[in-house]
């Protein structure tokens, strides 16, 4: 019977975490309609609150997934290839700086 209860109410909560003050009330409610003690109470309400919690990382995860595969597929890069990519360009300017001023020094020194 309890795994029914938990179904059902984890349908009608969807996706939302329960509050506290709700959770309260439904461990008030569960005592007084099913019999059931404070302990058994609780101890159901910190399962729910533990599937809730497991099912909204999921949920991340899945969406962080999708949003993955649709900036690949449109060719954008990740917020770290871009940076790489920045330090990359940032190197190579610094090289090319130093390459110049090398230069330069050897005009004037054959000048």
């Amino acid at each position: 019977m309890f795994e029914l209860f938990e179904k059902v109410v984890l349908t009608a909560l969807g996706a939302a975490a329960i509050t506290q003050k709700k959770g309260e009330e439904l461990v008030q409610e569960m005592k007084s309609r099913y019999k059931i003690s404070e302990e058994e109470g609780r101890a159901f309400l910190d399962r729910i609150q533990e599937m809730v919690k497991a099912g909204q990382q999921r949920s991340a995860e899945m969406a962080e997934t999708e949003v993955k595969k649709a900036l690949d597929r449109m060719g954008m890069v990740s917020r770290e290839e871009y940076e790489r990519l920045e330090r990359r360009v940032r190197a190579l300017e610094a090289v090319q700086v130093q390459n110049l001023s090398v230069e330069a020094e050897e005009e004037c020194i054959e000048s």
